[in-house]
């Protein structure tokens, strides 16, 4: 992740990120119960003449509303999980991006994405038409920000891909995010007051870094230098889900190091998404914080599928594995960077997986506490329903007028 040199100092942007009008981040327990209250019931928002019965609360939420064009902001009261109370920019304008093609990192013009997301007000930014945006440098998102691509077909490739970085409330929903650059060596503006000099980002699809109240829903990620999805430096309350994966190594990095102990606070819903062809790890590697991973379908890996080091917590449950056909690699989880003697008191659960073609997956810890065990006991819907509930996992093909 590139780290600006000439910019407000480190502590001034913590501040100004901690300034900023949010909702706190909710104690995992009270989460927890949020989250098995959403799973068990579609009518969680007294929406349930909308659901489809699909068994997936979020797209049960929306999908089915024929006027969803109309009544776009009702996606963020969808959310579940620890990024449930992102609402992005709902308390915003509708603002249109109609220009693809004239992407300029320091002087934004009126109507491209980039001048959408570093505006200082919530919005809600939407897309005129398909089309493929290349961006020159990362696009460094400000805080209150909903991209929503539903009704058009919007690639983000080619080049330096998002950035949240010390910011709040985003929602990314619907688009597609692929073949991602690395950026950097250059000036480039955050909000319409100021721009500053960015060093060499890592080249990661979607890079969180120090952000809270993210969701990231139904887009469909490939193929980028780094990370599809990687969550570093503090980052917290976050929910992934509805999402397509494909062709790529290190697909999902949570927590910055061993030794960052501030990503203790870290707090990551990992559901509904779909791990498919041509993956090979990190579903997703996660470190000191705590990981729910529920009703995901993991049809490919290469060397493993959720992996951690720095005695994360990872609750899993209600997903489907199914192991590579090759003799090796059968194994869902990979305990790094620790002998046994230490990684057998780390917390990780398998409760209603289904473990397909020799899969098998390694408990450890001895989930003594309260906490865990409350943890432990939410419910999630059966893996059998895995498949059905992934179906539309991605970007969405939604025609105005029509369910999506």
């Amino acid at each position: 992740m590139a780290i600006p040199l000439i910019r407000l100092s480190l502590l001034a942007l913590l501040a100004t990120a901690s300034s900023i009008s949010s909702p706190p981040v909710q104690d995992p327990e009270l989460v927890v119960q949020e989250v098995n209250k959403n799973i068990s019931t579609a009518s969680r928002r007294k929406l349930a003449y909308l659901s489809c019965a699909t068994g997936n609360p979020i797209d049960d939420c929306w999908r089915c509303d024929p006027k969803w064009e109309q009544n776009r902001k009702r996606l963020a009261d969808c959310a579940i999980g620890f990024g449930k109370r992102a609402i992005g920019g709902k308390n915003g304008k509708i603002y249109v991006v109609t220009d693809a093609g004239n992407d300029d990192p320091v002087n934004p013009k009126p109507g491209t994405l980039r001048h959408a997301v570093i505006q200082d007000r919530p919005l809600w930014i939407i897309f005129k038409r398909d089309m493929v945006i290349k961006l020159k440098q990362e696009l460094i998102m400000n805080s209150f920000k909903t991209i929503d691509g539903r009704g058009a077909s919007v690639h983000i490739a080619g080049g330096p891909c998002i950035t949240i970085q010390y910011v709040t409330n985003i929602i990314i929903h619907g688009i597609n995010v692929h073949d991602c650059k690395q950026g950097g060596n250059a000036y480039v503006r955050d909000s319409p007051s100021h721009y500053g000099w960015r060093t060499k980002s890592d080249g990661d699809g979607i890079s969180i870094f120090g952000g809270s109240h993210v969701w990231v829903d139904h887009c469909s990620l490939s193929n980028c230098r780094d990370g599809l999805i990687d969550a570093i430096h503090g980052s917290t309350a976050i929910t992934i889900s509805n999402n397509y994966m494909i062709h790529h190594d290190k697909v999902m990095l949570l927590g910055h190091s061993d030794s960052y102990k501030q990503d203790k606070n870290m707090q990551v819903t990992i559901a509904f998404n779909h791990f498919g062809e041509g993956l090979v790890q990190r579903m997703p590697r996660c470190r000191h914080g705590y990981f729910h991973v529920v009703n995901n379908d993991y049809s490919h890996w290469i060397k493993y599928a959720i992996g951690g080091s720095a005695a994360p917590t990872i609750n899993s449950q209600g997903n489907r594995f199914l192991a590579p056909n090759s003799r090796y690699n059968k194994e869902v989880t990979k305990h790094e960077n620790a002998p046994q003697s230490v990684w057998k008191n780390w917390n990780w659960r398998s409760k209603g997986d289904l473990l397909l073609n020799g899969a098998f997956f390694t408990p450890s810890g001895a989930g003594a506490s309260s906490s865990y065990a409350k943890a432990s006991s939410l419910s999630a819907k059966s893996s059998s329903l895995v498949s059905a509930i992934t179906a539309g996992a991605g970007a969405l093909k939604c025609k105005k007028g029509s369910y999506c």
